[in-house]
């Protein structure tokens, strides 16, 4: 396959899932499927559609990370944070 035609991956660990809703919905676990089954459901045909696929494929994609809940408990709690590098600071 093409360097063009590879989709690209969150995490070398995780497989690229398609933009379908078929596959974006069997990625994510059956609580958040629930909730992007009624988003996608709810959403016109074209911009709004698309904006939903890329939210919920992006959040299916992160859900494949190995040990994202953690990370996300660790962030809200303040635990392990890295201060951004003075390069970020100077670019804003």
């Amino acid at each position: 396959m093409s360097e063009l035609g590879q989709r690209p991956t969150v995490d070398p660990r995780v497989p690229a899932i398609p933009r379908t809703i078929n596959a974006i919905g069997d990625a994510l676990s059956p609580g958040r499927r629930m909730a992007f089954f009624a988003a996608v459901g709810g959403a016109e045909q074209g911009e709004r559609l698309n904006d939903v696929m890329s939210l919920w494929w992006m959040e299916a994609m992160f859900e494949g990370v190995p040990g994202r809940e953690q990370r996300l408990a660790d962030t809200v709690a303040g635990r392990g944070l890295v201060p951004l590098p003075e390069v970020v600071e100077e670019a804003s």
